[in-house]
């Protein structure tokens, strides 16, 4: 499920916010956090993107039915409409991914058809698709035929999706079930939607592809938008199902053949029940001004409908979907031998759901008898709870049994220290446990084998005990830091209410960690998806020491996928400030919880790093990362940097508001911070923030920045920044100098200029530039050339087609009113002034070796930097007039004019040939002005 879902929900259903006090209320479950201070809604300034937000400070929400039906906070509809959008967003922008979603739509639809008269339907298919594609695969075309093309489409596919109504539902039209022609169309629908920049109509017509046909779109139209969205809420069928399967794996083969198709279908139809139950779920959250829809519940299916005889003692348990709670609810309850052996083994199938997908086809039987063996072993010890204690264990002992999370064969898990320090009552305690040898070999026994809870948190005591009276003893050591007795403390973790408990449980493991990677990896192993971690985090009292000890394991972004976990390390984040102490350790939640983001934000694929990245945009975030930009060590304040930038990236109207509160001198200080390592994250955000499309705004920045740290200055500092900069960072930091530099007067020499254009020169050079230099090169000179949309865009391309006279061809509407915005709004007369002084600055400094590697980019003919270059030369070719004399006019003319010619050529896309001609006008221009 995508990145920002399962905060916005509850085990239980919904319940209103919370206004946050001086800690966060007690949460077993988080659906959503929002963060003190400025929310994204706060950072847009158009109205119409505005989201509702409450006064007052963090909210870590719970949410139950209200009898009032409460309106749907709108930061949870824009988590799911930016979830839903970076699909259909994928296809507009890459190629491939168009490509590989024609042919699946073309499959699945001529693959079933046969001959016969299908009322123009498929034609109207084809039709609508090439429209669509054409708006996508042509932006230059006028606005009236875009508009033409978007409401050819929307009518065609309409028709089509038409077929799934009530009446026709079930029909089909030349042996192609209406279901599969529908969900198909809804698809394009909601690409067609995307482009005409209508996000909540685009995600609604996206949910309805798993209305019409769920089995369609989870496996073959959308199978990775299935899985990231709606697998979390139905994974207890793929448990059940699982379950079944290894069940039905002993039987002999005629039976079990027959067994496992009715299996299959049936939990097939189940999961398609579930999948369009939170598809409409869904749909009805993007409704406008919707009220709180109950949470769809998917029992799982009976045994016996497909023929099973066997047992099921806990079939009247059998757990529902509401918002994943099976992933970390606490199982307790008196149950029968054979049950706690089931569970056990039941809970096992759970672990990884990629290994699951594999056995679906194969079950690895060797596999399946070794935990068979392994809950025999469990389960057989389970009479403990009858039999005579010493009088160490009596007191707390309950009736029933302790079913464990089983953690033999998980890959995964993480303890981290929090705020809060050793708690003085559990510490009481063992001061006066007075233990002799037996004791801690009892409790040794008894976390490795005893399902009591109880029991196992005297253990925990016991051992807990043993291990501070030993100051490091290495036969202490070596009889606590074995496998089976760390998967048993972790088992506790799971399933323990106690606080007092599981604050002992998170030392010892922590210090277990720090004396042996071997230790480190039992735990990793021991919990794949962090399931143990993700009931912590959300631990009011002990979230930020469980946040100290999955630091301490150091997962990566692969193990984080659950949906919680940016709401709840902004939490840390939040309110992680003083170090925590878990006896020999000090860290702090602060730089464990930079850490996750940074995992979160940079370790998976593009689009779900994006999404991630407006998630904690959304979620009020920013405010935090830039407090941690300002405070902290240099290594956490260079991450909270990239990962501003990651978040401007992703959501490029936030850029207005970070430019405007981010503190500039912090950013000098870090520079100098970072003395001897590289300032790479802090020139990312100052490249990412002096992308504004106003150009009052820029300046102010500017100058913020010119004024430097400590009474350092700015320039000196960024130079010095220059010389020891990574080759792929200097193109970068050089503009950036420059930029600087023409605060004052271009027609003065500075060595920061003469050193900024120099390296701009060096880096044009594509016989000893890499492609990540000549990427960044580009870049570099789309900031220079100073004009920019609200999102950060570069429009001085647009701007210069407009001022040729080929304006009636933007892209479209909204691209015209982003310029027009910059022409008559911010100061059309501003933008020019800035422009001649680089184009000034530039021409005098680099004069003919600048012109020269211009000109050469472009013969190289490598696309992005040559494009960049052509609109570099067109917009400074409107002020060469100013930069020399007649010689140097010549001397411009003559290096320019046979590559701008080049580019005129009527092979050349029409563009880049109105660009050339443009500029080669203006060069004929500024020779007669001279002359």
């Amino acid at each position: 499920m995508a990145s920002s879902l399962h905060q916005l929900l509850k085990e239980e259903g919904f319940e209103k916010h919370k206004l946050l006090k001086n800690q966060p209320d007690d949460s077993t479950a988080l659906p959503i956090y929002i963060c003190h201070g400025r929310k994204s809604s706060e950072i847009t300034e158009h109205k119409d993107e505005k989201t509702v937000i409450r006064n007052g400070s963090s909210v870590f929400s719970s949410f139950k039915p209200k009898s009032d039906e409460p309106v749907i906070d709108e930061a949870a509809i824009k988590a799911v409409i930016s979830i839903l959008g970076g699909y259909t967003g994928r296809y507009l922008k890459d190629e491939s991914y168009r490509a590989m979603v024609k042919d699946k739509c073309t499959s699945c639809l001529l693959s079933r058809r046969k001959a016969g008269s299908d009322g123009g339907i498929f034609m109207n298919m084809e039709l609508g698709i090439e429209s669509i594609d054409k708006l996508v695969e042509d932006r230059g075309n006028k606005k009236e035929l875009r508009m033409k093309l978007s409401r050819n489409s929307i009518r065609l596919l309409s028709i089509v999706a038409s077929l799934n109504c009530e009446k026709s539902r079930n029909g089909s039209t030349c042996g192609v079930p209406h279901s599969h022609l529908s969900a198909c169309a809804q698809l394009y629908l909601s690409i067609v939607y995307k482009l005409e920049k209508n996000h909540r109509l685009s995600a609604r017509h996206l949910l309805q592809v798993f209305c019409d046909s769920a089995f369609l779109a989870r496996t073959h139209l959308l199978p990775d938008l299935w899985d990231h969205f709606f697998l979390p809420h139905l994974l207890h069928l793929k448990v059940w199902y699982h379950k079944e399967l290894e069940h039905l794996s002993n039987l002999g083969n005629a039976l079990k053949e027959t067994k496992m198709k009715a299996l299959s279908k049936l939990y097939n139809d189940q999961m398609d029940m579930g999948t369009a139950m939170f598809a409409m779920y869904y749909k009805e959250w993007l409704k406008i001004g919707a009220k709180v829809p109950p949470v769809p519940t998917v029992p799982l299916p009976s045994s016996s409908s497909y023929g099973s005889s066997r047992r099921r003692s806990s079939e009247s348990h059998a757990s529902v979907s509401s918002i994943n709670r099976n992933l970390y609810q606490t199982v307790f309850g008196a149950t029968t031998e054979w049950q706690s052996m089931e569970l056990d083994r039941r809970i096992r199938t759970s672990i990884d759901i990629c290994r699951l997908e594999a056995e679906e086809n194969e079950f690895k039987y060797e596999n399946y008898n070794q935990n068979k063996k392994k809950t025999h072993r469990r389960s057989s010890s389970s009479h403990i709870h009858n039999t005579p204690k010493t009088e160490l264990w009596p007191e707390t002992q309950k009736s029933g049994h302790f079913r464990f999370f089983s953690c033999q064969s998980r890959p995964k898990g993480c303890l981290v220290n929090g705020k809060i320090d050793v708690r003085n009552n559990s510490m009481r305690k063992l001061e006066h446990l007075d233990l002799p040898l037996s004791d801690l070999s009892k409790a040794i026994a008894t976390i490795c084998s005893s399902d009591v809870l109880s029991d196992c948190e005297i253990a925990i005591r016991v051992m807990t005990k043993a291990w501070l009276d030993s100051h490091g003893d290495s036969t202490i050591e070596a009889a606590l830091t074995k496998a089976p007795i760390i998967e048993g403390v972790l088992e506790v973790l799971f399933a323990s209410n106690d606080d007092a408990v599981m604050e002992l449980a998170i030392l010892i493991l922590a210090e277990f960690i720090t004396r042996s990677k071997v230790n480190r990896q039992i735990i990793l192993n021991s919990d794949p998806q962090l399931e143990i971690f993700l009931k912590l985090l959300k631990n009011s009292s002990l979230f930020l020491k469980a946040a100290v000890l999955l630091y301490l394991l150091r997962p990566k972004a692969n193990q984080m996928i659950s949906t919680e976990w940016i709401p709840l390390s902004l939490r840390v984040l939040e309110f992680g400030e003083h170090l925590q102490t878990l006896y020999t350790i000090r860290c702090s939640p602060q730089v464990a919880a930079l850490y996750f983001l940074d995992q979160l934000l940079t370790g998976f694929n593009e689009d779900r790093n994006l999404e991630n990245a407006c998630q904690v945009v959304s979620l009020g975030g920013l405010n935090l990362l830039m407090r941690n930009v300002e405070f902290g060590g240099v290594p956490e304040r260079n991450k909270a940097a990239l990962i501003i930038s990651c978040c401007i990236r992703a959501d490029g109207s936030c850029r207005h508001y970070v430019a405007d509160k981010l503190n500039k001198a912090a950013l000098i200080e870090l520079m100098v911070g970072n003395c001897k390592d590289s300032n790479g994250s802090v020139i990312a955000l100052l490249t990412e923030l002096l992308c504004l499309n106003r150009r009052t705004q820029m300046m102010k920045f500017l100058n913020e920045l010119l004024r430097g740290w400590g009474g350092l200055n700015a320039m000196h500092i960024l130079l010095a920044c220059l010389h020891k900069a990574l080759p792929e960072e200097r193109p970068l930091v050089a503009a950036l100098l420059l930029q600087l530099d023409l605060l004052g007067d271009p027609f003065r020499c500075s060595v920061y200029r003469e050193e900024a254009v120099e390296v701009i020169i060096e880096t044009l050079d594509c016989e000893k530039c890499n492609e990540k230099i000549q990427q960044q090169s580009a870049k570099a000179l789309t900031m220079l050339g100073g004009r920019f949309s609200y999102m950060g865009e570069a429009t001085t391309e647009s701007w210069l087609l407009k001022q040729a006279g080929f304006h009636e061809n933007l892209e479209d509407s909204f691209q015209k009113k982003e310029i027009g915005d910059n022409f008559l709004d911010e100061g059309e007369e501003e933008i020019e002034n800035w422009q001649k002084k680089a184009a000034i600055a530039l021409l005098n400094s680099g004069n003919k070796r600048f012109l020269a590697a211009l000109s050469n980019s472009m013969a190289k003919d490598i696309p992005s930097l040559a494009r960049a270059s052509l609109v570099t030369i067109a917009w400074m070719s409107c002020f060469m007039h100013l930069a020399g004399d007649k010689d140097f006019q010549a001397m411009a003319s003559s290096i320019l004019t046979p590559r701008l010619l080049e580019s005129s050529n009527p092979n050349r896309v029409l563009e880049e040939r109105v660009l050339a001609t443009f500029s080669l006008q203006q060069i004929r221009k500024s020779s007669e002005y001279i002359a």
